[in-house]
């Protein structure tokens, strides 16, 4: 690793799963202005369909996601009812039959929704939607609560791929991070889902926790080989106690410096290249045979909240608190608080509390980073042509590239710009170069404070 590149990995910059980031985006955008834009999409537009739960049983330390612990089941029976509520009003702007490629439930963790719920809500997709052959199912789960029968009911209501937040599997690192969740637990998880059929399975794993090592994240790795899951993603753990306030029992001292951050990514990098998975961008890896495997050798790849995808649609449909949707005019996200999410929807409103309506030039440059962020490279005239924006318009950002190219970071080839293989670890910090709003003052009045590049 060059001496020029390692400075660049304590940078701040965005993970960007989205382009503006959601702290630029606005209250002028609203349910008014959203139910005009569902009017607005074509009745063959391919849709993808993202249902957030932010419930938990318990609140891990290092969660960096919009849930809250709930340990009866009243309040998610509630949600449930709720959110089926949402969705029907959503289809109503939106119109009935629209071919749906794609559907993913986050959180929290959504499988805590009581059985009959879950039933009800994919029912009821099947019903308002024209689900098309094929298409990828997804639900993010915690493997502590991945009993045989609720892997029966996700086969049973058409789940076809799973993810597990396995995260590290050193008990002293899962003991400092609020997760204890022994070997054991995870592999008994893994075989209810595969008894099940259910055998495309996603883990989740983290580097910069708390006490962790290259000797416990080498065996949290070796374990994950082991298990053979389809796909992995391994993300840079993002300490921001400023925003997530949970955080704050987690003691600093014992997480990692930035150097050693940067060793436990590679390491385990190279542990799963050497373990056979293909490389994804900047953290995920999948089996070759994987479909996201597929799509990044075919250049179809994309990017959104959830990370990498192969999701096609073009439209993503959010439901849910907080939960965030794209249109082609541009983004939308629900209230974060769930009394007025419930109040807007018991009003027959849609709940959208703010969002931001793209120009041509953000659409753009949200595809310049996009593809900087899956292919690592882009081809400048091609975007600009096809959204029909002058290059003059990236003079500024263009200015910025030549430190960059000088220390390895980029390459420039005319009219295309290559992010090199031994920097692709920092192609985050390549990315902001093209992002316009990046360290301006955002919706909050002043500039969001990001995660390290590495």
């Amino acid at each position: 690793m060059s001496d020029r590149l390692a400075p660049y990995g304590t940078r701040n910059v965005p993970r960007y799963t989205s382009y503006p980031t959601a702290p630029h985006f606005n209250d002028a955008v609203d349910g008014t202005l959203y139910a005009a834009w569902l009017r607005e999409l074509p009745a063959d537009t391919p849709l993808s369909l993202y249902l957030h739960v932010p419930f938990c049983r318990e609140i891990c330390h290092y969660c960096g996601c919009h849930t809250k612990a709930s340990r009866k089941d009243a309040p998610l029976d509630a949600y449930a009812r709720t959110l089926a509520s949402e969705i029907e009003l959503v289809t109503r702007h939106l119109g009935g039959n629209r071919p749906v490629h794609h559907i993913h439930w986050g959180g929290g963790t959504p499988s805590l929704l009581p059985a009959k719920r879950l039933i009800d809500l994919a029912g009821l997709m099947r019903v308002v939607f024209n689900l098309v052959p094929g298409l990828e199912h997804a639900m993010e789960l915690d493997p502590r609560h991945v009993t045989a029968d609720l892997a029966v009911t996700l086969a049973a209501i058409g789940i076809n791929r799973t993810s597990l937040g396995v995260q590290d599997l050193d008990p002293g690192v899962q003991l400092a991070i609020g997760r204890v969740q022994p070997l054991e637990v995870v592999r008994t998880a893994v075989e209810n889902l595969r008894r099940a059929g259910l055998d495309a399975i996603n883990f989740d794993l983290m580097y910069g926790l708390p006490h962790q090592n290259r000797e416990t994240i080498l065996n949290t790795v070796a374990h994950t080989l082991d298990l053979r899951p389809s796909r992995i993603a391994l993300f840079g753990y993002a300490h921001v106690p400023w925003m997530k306030k949970h955080q704050r029992l987690i003691d600093e001292a014992a997480l990692p410096t930035p150097p050693e951050r940067l060793d436990m990514a590679n390491i385990a990098r190279e542990a799963l290249l050497a373990g056979g998975y293909v490389a994804v961008g900047l953290d995920h890896f999948a089996l070759p045979d994987d479909s996201m495997a597929v799509a990044l050798a075919a250049g179809t790849l994309k990017r959104n909240f959830q990370g990498y995808t192969t999701d096609t649609g073009e439209a993503l449909i959010g439901f849910g608190v907080s939960s965030i949707g794209r249109l082609p005019q541009g983004y939308v996200q629900n209230a974060s608080d769930v009394g007025a999410w419930e109040r807007s929807l018991g009003a027959n409103r849609l709940p959208v509390q703010r969002g931001f309506a793209m120009s041509a030039e953000d659409k753009a440059r949200g595809e310049i980073i996009e593809r900087l962020m899956t292919d690592h490279q882009v081809d400048l005239a091609d975007v600009l042509a096809r959204h029909r924006v002058c290059k003059a318009r990236l003079s500024e950002s263009l200015s910025k590239l030549p430190p960059l190219v000088e220390d390895g970071l980029a390459r420039i080839e005319g009219d295309i710009i290559r992010v090199p293989d031994e920097a692709q670890p920092y192609v985050r910090v390549v990315a902001a170069v093209f992002d316009a709003y990046f360290g301006k003052a955002a919706a909050a009045v002043v500039p969001p404070r990001h995660s390290m590049a590495v």
